[in-house]
Order: structure tokens, then C-alpha cells, then sequence
């Protein structure tokens, strides 16, 4: 019953792979056809190439810019482009004030915008909102810019100047002249166009960027939790925020029209002038608009990893070729391949036919690996570098450590005896825990180096850790399931020599099915006595009766001069025949019952006579030695039908005393 639940598991198990391996190819190949996916994993910057950008400060005259301001923003640009799903990008700086963006394949306009984007964000009060036209005048220059009275709050319309009110009226949304409109300092007043159409005149800063902590995007949803199915930014302040932020709303609720709105101004442009129908005191308000899954999403990417120090343009933007080149891909490849067939001819060596199960299993693996690769290529924007291949031929070496670890304790329990089917079953759960220690160390390490590790390490540590958890799922769901099979098969079970899982080879004493190995020279006798110990332990009644009604034993053979040595019993216990005369003779063998070690009587056979089986020979030493003993003997058939009965009992001594079953009568005549 236990061995057919075995099987059932298997193939049930394996069963469950196979489901995990059609739902991998088909969602690889559902993206390859309709969902712009690639049959073939996408290749890092060092194997394809890219596009370079490099980005310049903006800088005012007698303005600087440095390291420290240089460095924060590369980190700032290495998170946005991290976030947005671009893997193997490499980030650096130039002349001291330059960053150079490398990003392999071609950008998308959202990942430009991330990169290029100094997402500086500014909370301003409106003032004064009116459609985007396109002028037909041009400002008049010589305006008074000053206030012609000064303004009791950032809401007054006292910082609307003819200078301002001209410019606002002259405006052209459509120009780059928009955007450097609304680069203005926090405490003045600013022109600024939106993204829905309409351009507006806006109060000084009254509650900046850096005060964000979060951002998420998401479907915005009504307070019964039914979604809207618009897209909305959440933001989160901090204590100063929200002080801030619920100061501004308390004066906005009480004003009409224009003064009632609030707008969010990032990088000069407002993207979003909501109305202020509340107090907002918890500082987390919401950005909505004309919002998609994807703007939304930059928008909170910009906003959770801050504003960069400085603003930067794009000085250049060029298409580079592949640093490495389809040359150092095809060395690694080999390097691969050599690593692959070394692990494969040593399997074949050490395991004979059991080494194709090691075959087989590092082609499941590889065939996993390659799925999970291209599907995170489509979904996760995964590029695979030179480091990243790297990392999956480290991975031949774990998966096979694996199989010779299962494999061996295999073997160890057939040495101790067990049959294969239980072996295989046995082995498994001491080799399991051995994989699990080793594959979680491994794992550990990998997340570590992704962790602290930039650029294309982080790809070797995606792969090492991928590998490693695609080990554990081919050892569990393929190579114990296999094994668990092929130890029902005969070739197996009965321990051919090309096997690989003979017992005969492996030196084990005890192989089942009431099969002994004859011990050799060689071997200790402890090893030997406690070989027979186990194998009278586990000998079942079908076995005890095809040996004859008589549990089997061990008996090696020492000739020695004028003493003969008998049969050496379960127990481990042997016992020296002393002649009473010159001549040799052998001791009466005694039998142990099965599983106690306990020396007792053998069963009479049905041909020995009566007298011989009634009577309990007592001898005594006739020779120069003092010392006799009694011991209580039963003669075999043969010796019984021979005539056996009237030979000459001889006396024994035991290397340890030996109980008597039972005292003889003393009402029997001694012969």
C-alpha cells in the first residue's frame, strides 16, 4: 500500500510540472504573438547595445553645480529608471557635471520623460485661469512688474501686475517658452499652461515637493469602495506638510471662482488644478486628472524619489553599439556548454544508466530557466548581460550538487540493506534537508547581492537566485518522482550491474528478498555480526520460510589446528568445540529466535528419533583441563538418520554463559 501511494504521488507530482510548463509556454508565446513579447530573451547593453543620453545641469550665470548635487542626482535617475521596469542600465557622470544615461534597446517617451524630468513640484494657489489661445499680440515689454499694493495673502489679487496680466495674455502653451515661464522663484508669482488646455496666473509656493514622503497611483475608488475607473495619484505628507497643506485648503474653501483652486505645478507645468471642496488636515490628498495607467504611474515614481537638486537638459542622444558583442556571448556559451558536458560525462561515469536522471533533470531545469527568462524579459523589462549568463552556468554546478547528493544517500541505505524501493523513499528525506540547507544559503547570498550591488551585478544575483529557486522546484517535482518510478522497474529494483545501483558493488551485505552477499576477507566482523543482526531484524515470514523454517545466518569459516570453531549464531556470539580426544570435531550449532538475540532451542526435525529428542547430553572433559560445561544439543536430521544418537557428546566452552532453556529431569537415565 505504501509503495502504490509512492507511485501515485509521483505521478501525480509530475503531472503538476507538466501543467507548470504548458502555463509558462503558452503565456511566453501569447505574448510573443499579441502582446508585443519576444520568442527570445531580451539581450543587456553589453550584448546589443543602446541609446546613450547625456544630460547637461542648467546653470545660471556664476551658478556651480557640485559633487554632492552631481551624485544625488544619479541616484535619483538610477531609481526612476530602475522603477520604470529597464534593467542593465548604467549611470555615470561626466566632466564633473554631466550624467550619462546608458539604457539598452530604444527608450519609450515614458522612460525619456523619467530620466529628463527634474520633477520639481510646487503646491500654488490660482489666481486668475482662462483657456489656452493662441495670441495674436506680442507682450509689451517695459511693464511695471511691482505689486500696487502689497498683498495680505498668497490668494490676493493685488500679485497680479500689468507686467504679469500681459504676459498671461500673450502666452503660447504650444512653445518651449511655456515651460521656462514657469521656472519661477518660490515667492513670486508665475504664468503657467496645463495639460488640459488652459493656461492660469499663480500665487507663491505655499507647500513644496520635498514634503512628499509618497506617492502611489491607482483606480481611484467612491467611499462604498466601487471604483471610478480613473486614474489618480495618492500623495502622503509629512508633519510639515500636512500643517502646511491643511492651512492652505482652510483659506481655499472659503473663496469662489478661480481662488478656489489649488494647482500642482511640476517642472513648471500645472498638472492638475483641482478644486478645494474640503479641509484636507490628514495630508494625504489626491492628484486626479486626465490620468492613464502608465502617466499615472510616472507621475508617483517622480514624486516618491523627489526632485532632482538641479535641473538638467538633454545635451545628447545617440544610438551605441553593443560594448561586448556577439563574440564574448558565444565564449560564454561555450564555456557553458564545456561545464555542461563535463557534469554530464561524470554522472555517466559515477551513476552508469541512473546518470541519464541527471540528464534529464538539468534539461527540465534549462528548459525553465529559458521560460522564466523570456517572460520576464516581456513583463519585467529583464535584459540579460554577460554577468546574467554568467549566473546561469554557476547554476549547472548547484542543480547537479543536488542530484549527486540525493543519489548518494540512496546508495548509503542500500549498503545498509534496505531494498531500493524503500531506499529511494529513505533517501530522500535525509537528502532533502541537505538541499534545502544548500540551495538557501545560496539564495541568501543572491538577494544580498542584489540588494547592495548597481548595474549588471544585479543581473548575476537575479540569475543566481532564479536558478537556485528553479533547483529546488526540478529536484522536488522531477527528479524524486522519476527515481520513485524507475525503482518499480526491474532493471532497477533488481540491482543491475549497469545500474548503477547494485548492491553487489556498492558492498552491501544484506540485499533483500532473504539474498545474502558472502562476506569477504575484507570486510570487519562487526560489520559483518551487525549485518546479520539487521538482516534477521527484517527477514519477513515468506522469507523465513524460504530459507528453510530456519533464520539465516552468517557463518564464516577458521581452521585452526586441533580445535574446530563453530557456526557464529545472529547474535554474534561463537563458540569453541573442545574434542575429547585427538580428533577434531565440530560444535552442535545453536539457534536464536528471531529478534531477540536470544539463544534457544531449533525445532526437532520430524526424523530424528525419540530418544534424541527427549534427552540432554552432558559431557565431561576427560583431557588435562579441569574446567567442563554442560551444554544442550539437538542433532540434525541427518545425524539422526544415520545413526547419530549413540555418538559421543563433547564438551563446549562458551565465550559467554549460556542460559538453559530448562533443567533436564532428573528421573532420565544418563547413557
Amino acid at each position: 500500500m505504501a509503495k502504490s501511494t509512492a507511485v501515485k504521488r509521483a505521478r501525480r507530482t509530475l503531472v503538476w510540472l507538466l501543467v507548470i510548463f504548458i502555463a509558462l509556454a503558452g503565456t511566453t508565446a501569447a505574448g510573443a504573438i499579441w502582446g508585443g513579447g519576444s520568442w527570445l530573451p531580451k539581450l543587456g547593453l553589453d550584448l546589443e547595445g543602446g541609446t546613450e543620453i547625456i544630460l547637461a545641469p542648467k546653470l545660471e550665470t556664476g551658478q556651480t553645480v557640485s559633487n554632492d548635487q552631481v551624485n544625488q542626482a544619479v541616484s535619483i535617475i538610477r531609481q526612476r529608471v530602475d522603477a520604470s521596469g529597464v534593467s542593465e542600465a548604467q549611470i555615470s557622470t561626466q566632466g564633473g557635471q554631466n550624467i550619462v544615461v546608458s539604457i539598452p534597446g530604444k527608450p519609450d517617451d515614458a522612460t525619456l520623460a523619467r530620466i529628463e524630468a527634474s520633477a520639481k513640484l510646487e503646491f500654488r494657489p490660482v489666481l486668475v485661469t482662462d483657456t489656452a489661445t493662441v495670441p495674436t499680440t506680442t507682450p509689451t515689454p517695459g511693464l511695471d512688474s511691482t505689486p500696487t499694493a502689497q498683498p495680505t495673502d498668497d490668494s490676493d489679487l493685488a500679485w497680479v501686475t500689468p507686467a504679469l496680466e500681459d504676459q498671461f495674455l500673450n502666452i503660447d502653451c504650444s512653445s518651449t517658452a511655456a515651460t521656462d515661464a514657469g521656472q519661477a522663484p518660490a515667492d513670486q508669482p508665475l504664468v503657467a499652461c496645463g495639460n488640459d488646455g488652459a493656461k492660469y496666473i499663480l500665487g507663491p509656493v505655499e507647500v513644496s515637493g520635498e514634503t512628499v514622503t509618497n506617492a502611489t497611483s491607482g483606480v481611484a475608488q467612491t467611499s462604498s469602495g466601487a471604483s471610478t475607473g480613473q486614474y489618480v495619484v495618492n500623495i502622503t505628507f509629512n508633519d510639515q506638510g500636512t500643517a502646511e497643506f491643511a492651512t492652505v485648503t482652510t483659506r481655499l474653501s472659503g473663496l469662489t471662482g478661480a481662488q478656489n483652486q489649488f494647482a500642482i505645478v511640476l517642472d513648471g507645468q500645472v498638472i492638475s488644478a483641482p478644486r478645494t471642496l474640503a479641509v484636507i488636515t490628514n495630508g494625504q490628498p489626491q492628484i486626479s486628472g486626465n490620468f492613464t495607467a502608465d502617466t499615472a504611474k510616472t507621475l508617483a515614481d517622480q514624486l516618491k524619489f523627489g526632485a532632482l537638486p538641479i535641473s538638467f537638459t538633454v545635451q545628447s542622444q545617440n544610438t551605441i553599439s553593443a560594448t561586448l558583442g556577439s563574440t564574448q556571448l558565444l565564449s560564454g556559451l561555450i564555456a557553458g556548454l564545456i561545464g555542461l558536458v563535463l557534469v554530464v560525462g561524470y554522472s555517466l561515469l559515477q551513476y552508469r544508466v541512473l546518470g541519464a536522471v541527471t540528464i534529464a533533470s538539468l534539461v527540465v531545469a534549462g528548459t525553465l530557466t529559458f521560460l522564466v527568462v523570456d517572460l520576464l524579459s516581456w513583463r519585467a523589462g529583464f535584459r540579460l548581460s554577460l554577468a546574467g549568463v554568467a549566473g546561469l552556468i554557476v547554476a549547472i554546478g548547484i542543480t547537479a550538487d543536488s542530484f549527486i547528493v540525493y543519489f548518494e544517500r540512496i546508495r548509503d541505505e542500500l549498503r545498509d540493506g534496505r531494498g531500493l524501493e524503500s531506499s529511494v523513499q529513505a533517501g530522500w528525506k535525509r537528502a532533502i534537508r541537505t538541499i534545502f540547507a544548500s540551495d538557501f544559503i545560496n539564495l541568501m547570498a543572491a538577494v544580498v547581492l542584489y540588494i547592495l550591488a548597481v548595474g549588471s551585478v544585479k543581473g548575476f544575483a537575479l540569475t543566481l537566485g532564479m536558478t537556485t529557486v528553479i533547483d529546488l522546484l526540478v529536484v522536488i517535482m522531477f527528479t524524486h518522482p522519476i527515481l520513485t518510478l524507475l525503482a518499480e522497474l526491474p532493471f532497477f529494483r533488481d540491482g543491475h550491474k549497469a545500474s548503477g545501483l547494485d548492491p553487489r558493488q556498492l558492498g552491501a551485505v544484506y540485499r533483500g528478498r532473504a539474498q545474502f552477499k558472502t562476506p569477504s576477507a575484507s570486510i570487519p566482523r562487526g560489520k559483518q555480526e551487525s549485518a546479520s543482526r539487521e538482516a534477521a531484524r527484517r527477514q519477513t515470514i515468506a522469507e523465513r520460510r524460504a530459507a528453510g523454517s530456519e533464520p539465516l545466518v552468517i557463518e564464516p569459516s577458521v581452521s585452526t589446528t586441533g580445535t574446530s570453531t563453530t557456526g557464529t549464531s545472529t547474535t554474534g556470539t561463537s563458540t569453541t568445540g573442545t574434542p575429547t580426544t585427538g580428533t577434531p570435531t565440530t560444535g552442535v550449532p545453536t539457534t536464536t529466535a528471531p529478534g531477540t538475540g536470544t539463544p534457544g532451542r531449533r525445532a526437532p526435525d520430524s526424523n530424528t528419533t525419540g530418544a534424541a529428542k527427549t534427552k540432554a547430553a552432558t559431557a565431561t572433559a576427560v583431557d588435562d583441563n579441569p574446567t567442563t560445561s554442560a551444554a544442550e544439543t539437538a542433532p540434525d536430521a541427518t545425524t539422526a538418520a544415520s545413526g547419530a544418537a549413540d555418538a559421543t557428546p563433547t564438551a563446549q566452552t562458551p565465550s559467554r554463559p549460556t542460559p538453559p532453556v530448562r533443567k533436564p529431569s532428573s528421573k532420565r537415565k544418563k547413557r
